[in-house]
């Protein structure tokens, strides 16, 4: 079985199959910016991209993405540069504690992917179900604010 793991080609070895995406990303392949939180999918600390869509690895089987695209936290940065959710983050000192900020930062990045300038309504029900116990949600609002703007401003 195979998948794209962030532009590359991957195996799932068979023994792998059963066991949750998380698992396979942080013990097969090495990838532990996805943290285990809840392990019920429900925190979204475990959260990657998977075919465009921001999905929990904690509660999705490895088998599951044969064929799929995966992009974790590991996958953003290009060429040198982070991706401009990764910089708004550091650009409004985001983290507190850190835990949660991957998968904050994969489910910002599908939603701007999805939706270049999302309204309110659009980040709150994006972000619904990413929790941060240190409470920066307003800074991760605004961060996810500011990563539109700038990429609508390298756009143009």
């Amino acid at each position: 079985m195979d998948f794209v793991l962030n532009g590359e080609i991957q195996d799932i070895p068979d023994e792998w199959a059963e066991e949750s995406l998380l698992n396979l990303l942080r013990d097969h392949f090495g990838l532990v910016g996805a943290k285990y939180g809840c392990g019920a999918g429900i925190c979204g600390a475990c959260t990657v991209i998977v075919d465009g869509v921001a999905t929990r690895s904690c509660i999705t089987l490895a088998e599951s993405i044969e064929g799929a695209e995966v992009r974790s936290i590991e996958g953003l940065a290009t060429g040198g540069a982070l991706h401009p959710v990764q910089q708004a983050w550091l650009d409004l000192a985001v983290p507190q504690c850190g835990y949660c900020q991957a998968g904050q930062i994969m489910s910002a990045v599908a939603l701007l992917n999805e939706i270049p300038s999302p309204s309110e309504a659009d980040i709150d029900a994006a972000m619904d179900g990413n929790l941060c116990r240190c409470g920066t949600y307003g800074r991760i609002r605004a961060a996810i604010r500011h990563a539109a703007i700038q990429r609508a401003v390298g756009a143009t």
